[in-house]
């Protein structure tokens, strides 16, 4: 059941939010080593350009795992387990899945609206729970696999302004220790990886793209191949990564 050193040529993954940023860059990583990937997200417009590029770069020589793509909102557990079925049911099992998706609304406590507040704990929290929740039973089908979580430095360095986003990631941290000790003796290994500031389109506070002291998301993808081929006597069950030289 662990992944092979070099490949994951068979795997099956399953990668929320994976339409652009971080999450498509994870995707592609996966897709380059072989696995069959499904990418969900709330924009049909962004998967279809995302599955272009997925697909764009194979070759009779070096070809890429499958990729299938469905529109999903993972704050709806109806769509979530219609998303895991359809992976299923495309690739032939589950073997991998990469909560990747995440919004953020930052502001004052006092001046963050109800709806800004739920936006961000029912995507970055209680979405997580239903694509877990839904995702176990078939990788016990398998006879195990990974739960990948990417949480944020958020969770546990908290900062002004982040009280929606810094508790949901500090929830996401606490649900990933949970999950993990659940089902590791089922072979189901749970990870949670916390970025620092990444060059994406999601920016905190005071933040703003481009900035070549950030983590590239290809960073955060290498960290999630490294931990799927990791060497199954030990658990990685929570990294940090954030940039070598952040701004002063």
């Amino acid at each position: 059941m662990y992944m092979d050193k070099r490949e994951l040529t068979g795997r099956v993954a399953v990668v929320t939010g994976g339409s652009r940023g971080i999450g498509l860059a994870i995707a592609d990583a996966l897709v380059e080593a072989g696995a069959d990937v499904l990418v969900c997200g709330r924009s049909a417009e962004d998967l279809a350009r995302a599955k272009e590029q997925l697909t764009a770069l194979g070759s009779v020589d070096r070809p890429r795992g499958g990729v299938e793509t469905v529109t999903a909102d993972i704050r709806d557990s109806a769509q979530v387990d219609a998303a895991m079925m359809r992976a299923a049911d495309r690739f032939g099992g589950l073997d991998i899945v990469v909560n990747n998706a995440g919004v953020g609304r930052f502001n004052q406590l006092t001046e963050l609206s109800v709806e800004d507040w739920r936006a961000v704990i029912e995507t970055n929290l209680n979405g997580v729970f239903y694509v877990c929740r839904s995702a176990v039973p078939l990788l016990r089908k398998r006879g195990g696999g990974w739960i990948i979580n990417v949480s944020s430095l958020a969770g546990s360095h908290p900062f002004a302004g982040g009280s929606a986003y810094c508790a949901s990631k500090a929830g996401l941290n606490a649900l990933s220790e949970v999950l993990m000790q659940e089902v590791r003796h089922e072979d189901i290994r749970v990870s949670c990886i916390a970025p620092g500031s990444v060059d994406t389109r999601f920016d905190g506070p005071g933040e703003s793209p481009g900035k070549a002291w950030k983590l590239a998301a290809s960073d955060v993808a290498r960290v999630v191949t490294d931990l799927l081929r990791h060497d199954p006597r030990s658990l990685p069950s929570r990294v940090e990564i954030r940039p070598s030289r952040p701004r002063r």
